[in-house]
């Protein structure tokens, strides 16, 4: 089914004749979608598409809360040959303005509540088509869909013809567009597939956003390329997850999903069914990964990926998953640890650069040639700016980002050590380590730390607690108590906000 669309044809090929099969429960009503409906859907997706003016490499923008019309128009974007987009929903008017300019879509999807809004802002940036994802809105998406036939014929696509584009989070500047081919996603997740053993006879809890390489790329594409099924929440609801535990056999998340579902009663029963728990997108504390085996039985297994690479390293499926580790590069994915300066691959042990090459890495980002060159190697390599090394067992460890690395009196300072050393004192949550201006020594190390419930602790307590076990440059200049840290919606520690928001504490 759809031989000359790359990587349609990839995400089609286990229902393939399997029509009647269910691919999708919806959450919270508990309607049931085959794969026969959604191939449909997504069908008429892309003849709407088309009829709008879609042709091979246009984008399509969405800004839409996740719905299975949203997942269906994702599926009917690469039919129709076109460049899928999709953008977070906490971006701002303002945001959006940036990417639609950036981007150039034929068509932009938007929240039927934020149509108003979002109008003027996609006219200014040229954009043809404004749809909304909303029954019976001004505009919509789905109606249009309802009326167009089925039996699509999907459009032609290679390998290396770009299926999507993601825009990275941009904390270090201007947001950059990866551009994603057929290829890339199509590899992932075949290998993904056959890593973590999914078979037609999965289920896997779906709570992850689908504007993100995790939940979209990863969660569905898996699914699909499996002939599985998944179980859709619109969001990550703890109780709702726990009750669909006895039911489903495999669920995708990040940190928070984890540390929350330790929280909920009955937690140990009700994962008896489930095979396999995966965290990503942002660290998973050791500390978690223990209270997870001991309450549940079952080890996470984490993993690690970006936005320009899809995922790189796994921890194995059969063997130790080893806490505070991500495991080994995925097959057919090379890495080494390069010196940051030189680009000279370091021996093992040694902390420095990760670089990724192999099928699964980006093209390049969008419209920025001089950022492709300085981040993507001729030779194929990519510069991920993640700090790690590799032990003697070949388990990859990430050490923090390369911007997050601390040079304080020209001593390096790598903030997951000192972090460690702080989340094993008593009565620490969590912490995160950064580095703020210093008058005398460039950087100064500043320790944001959050407490247990219901515990205290105090700057002082931190400073004496890791005193006789850190190097003095390593040691916390300050220490900050915070309820939280600052996360971006994927759960990722938001440094850049606590370095902004501490930088004259030192001064």
């Amino acid at each position: 089914m759809y031989a000359q669309n790359h990587l349609a044809h990839a995400i089609s090929r286990a229902s393939d004749g399997r029509g009647e099969a269910l691919f999708l429960t919806r959450h919270p009503d508990g309607a049931e979608v085959t794969y026969a409906e959604f191939w449909a859907g997504a069908e008429r997706m892309a003849a709407v598409l088309v009829a709008a003016g879609v042709t091979p490499g246009d984008r399509v923008a969405v800004q839409a809360p996740k719905t299975v019309a949203m997942l269906e128009l994702y599926v009917g974007c690469v039919l129709a040959g076109g460049v899928f987009l999709p953008l977070n929903t906490a971006y701002t008017p303002a945001e959006v303005a940036y990417f639609l300019g950036d981007a150039s879509p034929r068509v932009f999807v938007c929240d039927p509540g934020k149509l108003d809004a979002l109008t003027p802002i996609a006219d200014e940036a040229g954009v043809a088509n404004v749809f909304t994802l909303g029954a019976g809105e001004v505009g919509s998406l789905v109606d249009a869909q309802a009326g167009a036939e089925s039996g699509f014929t999907a459009v032609a696509r290679g390998a290396e013809d770009l299926a999507a584009i993601l825009y990275t989070s941009g904390t270090t500047g201007r947001s950059k567009g990866a551009m994603l081919t057929h290829r890339a996603l199509a590899s992932n997740s075949d290998v993904l597939r056959d890593y973590w053993r999914f078979t037609a006879q999965d289920v896997l809890i779906h709570a992850l956003p689908i504007f993100h390489t995790h939940g979209l790329f990863v969660a569905t594409n898996v699914t699909l390329m499996a002939g599985g099924s998944c179980i859709f929440l619109p969001g990550f609801d703890a109780e709702a997850v726990m009750g669909y535990m006895p039911r489903a056999t495999a669920m995708m998340g990040v940190p928070t999903f984890y540390t929350r579902l330790l929280d909920q009663e009955g937690l140990g029963e009700a994962a008896q069914n489930m095979r396999l728990f995966v965290s990503g997108s942002a660290p998973l504390l050791a500390e978690t990964h223990d209270r997870w085996r001991a309450v549940t039985g079952h080890a996470i297994l984490e993993r690690y990926g970006m936005t320009e690479t899809n995922m790189n390293t796994s921890n194995p499926y059969d063997g130790d998953r080893r806490a505070g580790t991500v495991g080994f590069p995925l097959p057919g994915v090379e890495l080494k640890i390069c010196d940051p300066e030189t680009g000279e691959e370091l021996a093992q042990g040694e902390i420095g650069v990760i670089e990724v090459r192999g099928p699964n890495v980006f093209a390049g980002y969008w419209q920025m040639p001089e950022k492709t060159a300085e981040e993507l190697r001729v030779d194929g390599w990519f510069i991920t700016g993640d700090l790690g090394m590799v032990d003697a067992d070949g388990y990859v460890t990430i050490v923090g980002r390369g911007k997050d690395l601390i040079i304080t009196g020209g001593f390096n300072v790598y903030p997951k050590e000192v972090e460690g050393v702080i989340d094993a004192l008593p009565g620490v949550l969590e912490s995160a380590v950064i580095g703020v201006p210093h008058r005398d020594f460039g950087e100064g190390v500043v320790a944001v730390v959050v407490p247990e419930k219901e515990a205290e602790v105090t700057p002082e307590a931190v400073t004496s607690g890791v005193a006789d076990q850190l190097a003095k440059f390593k040691q916390p200049k300050a220490v900050v108590v915070l309820p939280e840290l600052p996360r971006n919606t994927m759960g990722k520690v938001q440094k850049n906000v606590l370095r902004e928001e501490y930088a004259g504490l030192l001064s």
